[in-house]
């Protein structure tokens, strides 16, 4: 006969505890305690394996790995983030805001991926009116997409393994529920289980399986931190809903690179990539006006330039604001300190914000030197060369340090048309020599020099 036991989970972090409490202990969230039963049943004879030997170890060299498939998807962005393309087997889980675009390039995933395979599409928050409807505006018109509304995990599964489809979509994993799971549907057990049963279904069949993830008040993803460990990647959607511009970023990939990201813009009729970001970043940019500076930053494997804009005006209070958009707040903070103690730039009385134009976030050291030069540029209200891009880290003694992947960054800027670039003197020995013709480069060493070889 089967035991239950009371336990008490927090659903922002997952900690089990057998009483109740009104704090989580763990996270220190309130009133997140929910009672679970936890029903233990005797292990039953049938085993779901990944292999079909269980049992059995196999020598490294025996393993063929010749015959790996990636499906493309149709979209270049999709395939950079994913490593190339759709791995068979993989699990793939996206997440994001609500209304960020998930669903949406899902639907034209459908209608750009090879008219030969079949797609099966679960939904378990719209009907199968809804997604008509959706897919008519995104113009989806394959006839291998077949659209499937259940939340019941078990019965999709066995629908997967008697139908066999080449690709399928949930939409989403916090909807799926195990009817022998005794927790409603969006709990931290019931995704879990739900999401080690699709796995186990995905590695069987040899089918790509994209999950759909929701994201708490904090913006992290919703659910038990084992679900980021189950699944192959993790596809994150960035950018805020007011800007048309999305950033697909991968935290986490089996079968490619981390931290690479795609560049798309939301339009009327769907997700469009945007092949060159650089240029669609940088573009509008004001001219001859204070307070604005170029840099060039790195996502993955590629070189974005990204307008830093900065602005320092005299404060009408006591206590100074500081503000950052895509900037970390205590970074900021620092380079404020650095500018006033070492370059003499006093900055203690002045109301200062930074913004990273079209949503990015530049979480790079490189990023420092194009931060203090915006905000000097609107303190002395003097303006910045427009074809002049800099980049470095800045020290605590005011010192410009080195920076990685510095020639992939200047090809960047000679590519799209700047004339001089501002590096960290130390960078100039690891450059190759006569490379660089249509740009001037000006190693630096502090903060004083970088200014007055910017400024124009």
């Amino acid at each position: 006969m089967a035991k239950t036991k009371t336990l008490f989970v927090c659903n922002n972090c997952g900690y089990e505890t057998a009483k109740w409490f009104g704090k989580c202990p763990s996270c220190s969230e309130w009133d997140t305690m929910e009672e679970q039963v936890v029903i233990n049943e005797p292990a039953k004879g049938s085993r779901n394996h990944l292999s079909s030997a269980p049992g059995k170890a196999l020598p490294l060299s025996k393993i063929d790995s010749s015959n790996e498939i990636r499906y493309n998807t149709g979209i270049g962005e999709f395939n950079r983030v994913l490593g190339g393309g759709l791995v068979k087997g993989s699990l793939v889980l996206i997440c994001g805001d609500p209304g960020i675009g998930k669903s949406t390039i899902l639907l034209q995933i459908c209608e750009l991926l090879n008219r030969d395979l079949s797609i099966l599409y679960v939904s378990g928050e719209e009907s199968a009116y809804q997604i008509k409807m959706r897919a008519q505006r995104l113009n989806v018109s394959s006839d291998r997409l077949s659209i499937m509304c259940e939340t019941d995990a078990e019965i999709i599964s066995e629908y997967i393994k008697s139908e066999k489809p080449d690709v399928v979509m949930i939409d989403s994993i916090q909807t799926m529920s195990i009817n022998d799971v005794a927790s409603t549907a969006g709990s931290l057990t019931q995704v879990r289980e739900c999401t080690n049963l699709f796995m186990r279904t995905a590695k069987n069949f040899d089918i790509p399986i994209i999950l759909v993830g929701h994201v708490n008040k904090d913006g992290n993803i919703a659910g038990p931190k084992a679900l980021e460990h189950i699944v192959d990647t993790v596809l994150y959607f960035e950018g805020e809903r007011n800007l048309t511009y999305r950033i697909l970023r991968t935290t986490k990939n089996r079968f490619g690179s981390t931290n690479e990201i795609g560049v798309f813009e939301m339009t009327g009729k769907g997700l469009n990539e945007i092949e060159s970001p650089s240029l669609a970043m940088i573009s509008g940019r004001p001219v001859n006006v204070s307070g604005t500076c170029v840099t060039c930053l790195i996502e993955g494997s590629r070189p974005i330039l990204a307008e830093v804009q900065g602005l320092a005006t005299a404060s009408g209070y006591g206590n100074p604001r500081r503000m950052a958009a895509g900037f970390d707040y205590n970074r900021m903070a620092m380079l404020i300190a650095i500018l006033e103690k070492r370059s003499g730039y006093f900055l203690g009385n002045m109301d200062c914000f930074v913004n990273i134009v079209g949503g990015l976030k530049a979480d790079e050291p490189a990023c420092d030197l194009a931060v203090a030069l915006s905000l000097i540029s609107s303190f002395k209200d003097s303006v910045i060369d427009s074809s002049t891009i800099v980049f470095g880290e800045i020290g605590l003694a005011g010192e410009i340090r080195t920076v990685t992947n510095c020639e992939q960054r200047i090809r960047e800027c000679q590519r799209l048309g700047f004339k001089r670039c501002i590096v960290p003197r130390q960078n100039l020995s690891t450059l190759p020599k006569n490379s660089f013709t249509d740009i001037e480069i000006i190693g630096v060493r502090n903060i004083r020099e970088a200014f007055e070889s910017a400024i124009l």
